[in-house]
């Protein structure tokens, strides 16, 4: 048995009856939507025409939110139907990153995820879902695919039909008779501050989805004339979240690799001070974790009922075995058990390095933001985590082990550390993209938005400046300082511009 939907736009009239019954029936908040209906207008008067498109989960064969929930709140089951459990759902909202279609909100009653469930309550009990019985013109048909003898099977296999954002790879089992190029793909058709009956929803969390007027993604005389507003599911939590885990996870890597290239000597008090930077901010991590969870009470359940698939599970397991190494190193350090940290120094450095790659695989699970799966991401974020380290190292007071040596280590690594960040940030945003998504992602960070944050923040104050700091400077302790303090300062602005842009992209 697999459960799917026809949308047959041929005959559908736009009158949002599958809307109001969806909402009825599954008695949704005000402000949220399941299942909505997109208008397109095309053409220029007196030649024009209206196109519509039912919108909603497509309860796709290889659902990506079932893979990335950490604690199996979005479960797929034996019948095809995605389904979602409330009672287990943390707030991560990484299922929505992971939906390529929009289609997983949060409740803003309840805090948790949800979704179309192919009214399973109905289906179960041999009834069909409220949006097909309701639908006057017999537009939307489900059913089972898998029945020779369905009606939905029959649609399937003789008319032609479409999904929604194929390349995704997650064989949706949502398909469209007479689709629309304008409506189905959702950087088409030109948005404007207002629809047919409202505003734009700029209240929406994050502003929605951006929609620059130059895209040459946008197709001519094609206007978007009722749509739903979509948030930016997280907020300035995780671009923090990776800067404090890029410096956690590189504060001990860098004496390290001097250490064993022996161009820096050992020093209790440096390791106890590059500990403490460490599990510092590994805990400050944590906290940002927790604070962007919508049902923070519910956190541990990533730990004690995990979700093995999914790379925000396994990042937690990562973090903790960090954490661990590190609190056994400070302890090894501070009472001078020399055996103790030259045992741990390379284990714990190589779990730093796995803490700063593993957001990589986190984000490649987040299927409906493209901008986020580059192939130079796992390789750019141990280049981050050595880049603060670096600057960490640089920053340290002589006191705590900041000596000249350690200097002397520090600017040539920041150097090169920051000479290949700056490639590889040009090259994500540069290079040939694979999807409209990716394309769309990288214009809103170099020419939409967030294009003065980028080029101003992260590329030349966080990039250029401390670099031709470092190179004119020499190793002056504090032109060191500064450029450190840029490094970091322009790192920050460069995952800001990362996670919101990437998250800015219309998915419907």
């Amino acid at each position: 048995m697999k459960y799917g939907f026809v949308i047959d736009n041929r005959k559908c009239i736009g009158c949002h009856a599958c809307t109001v019954a969806c909402k009825t029936e599954n008695q949704m908040p005000v402000g949220v939507n399941r299942t909505w209906v997109k208008y397109v207008e095309k053409g220029v008067y007196p030649n024009t025409r209206r196109v519509f498109q039912v919108t909603r989960c497509n309860h796709c064969e290889k659902p990506p939110c079932v893979t990335i929930c950490p604690v199996t709140a979005m479960y797929q089951r034996k019948d095809g139907i995605v389904d979602f459990n409330p009672e287990r759902c943390i707030g991560c909202k990484a299922c929505m990153q992971a939906c390529p279609y929009d289609s997983i909100y949060m409740d803003p009653d309840d805090g948790t995820a949800t979704k179309c469930h192919f009214c399973a309550h109905r289906t179960e009990v041999g009834l069909e879902p409220a949006c097909v019985i309701v639908c006057p013109e017999h537009a939307i048909i489900a059913g089972d695919l898998s029945d020779p003898e369905s009606e939905v099977a029959q649609l399937a296999a003789r008319e032609p039909v479409r999904v929604r954002k194929p390349e995704q790879g997650t064989q949706p089992k949502l398909y469209y008779i007479d689709a629309d190029e304008s409506a189905i793909v959702p950087t088409a058709a030109r948005h404007e501050s207002i629809y047919m009956w409202s505003q734009r929803n700029a209240l929406v969390h994050g502003g929605g989805a951006v929609y620059p007027p130059d895209s040459p993604l946008l197709q001519k005389d094609a206007l978007a004339a009722y749509d739903v507003s979509h948030a930016r599911p997280w907020g300035w939590q995780v671009p923090a979240y990776c800067w404090t885990k890029s410096i956690a996870s590189g504060a001990l890597a860098v004496s390290a690799i001097a250490m064993a290239l022996g161009r820096l000597s050992g020093d209790r008090v440096r390791d106890v001070a590059l500990a403490t930077v460490a599990l510092l901010f590994t805990a400050l991590t944590t906290v940002l974790l927790v604070w962007d969870l919508d049902h923070k009470e519910r956190f541990l359940r990533v730990v004690f009922t995990p979700q093995s698939k999914s790379w925000l599970a396994r990042g937690a397991f990562i973090l903790i075995a960090y954490s661990g190494l590190c609190g056994v190193f400070w302890l090894g350090a501070a009472a001078g058990f020399s055996s103790v940290t030259s045992l741990l120094l390379w284990p714990t450095v190589l779990a730093g390095f796995c803490a700063a790659a593993y957001t990589a695989f986190l984000f490649g699970q987040c299927e409906g933001r493209d901008l986020w799966q580059t192939p130079l991401l796992p390789a750019h974020l141990i280049v981050q985590a050595l880049l603060c380290g670096a600057a960490v190292l640089a920053l340290l007071p002589d006191a705590i082990g900041g000596s000249t040596q350690a200097i002397s280590v520090a600017i040539p690594t920041l150097i090169v550390s920051l000479g290949l960040h700056l490639l590889m940030l040009l090259g994500e945003v540069a290079m040939p993209h694979t999807t409209d998504n990716a394309r769309y992602g990288a214009r809103l960070m170099t020419h939409g938005p967030f294009a003065r944050a980028f080029w101003g923040g992260a590329v030349v104050l966080g990039g250029v400046v401390p670099l031709a700091l470092l190179l004119i400077g020499g190793s002056d302790r504090i032109t060191a300082g500064l450029a450190s303090v840029l490094a970091l300062a322009g790192l920050l602005i460069f995952e800001w511009c990362f996670v919101m842009a990437g998250q800015s992209v219309p998915n419907s």
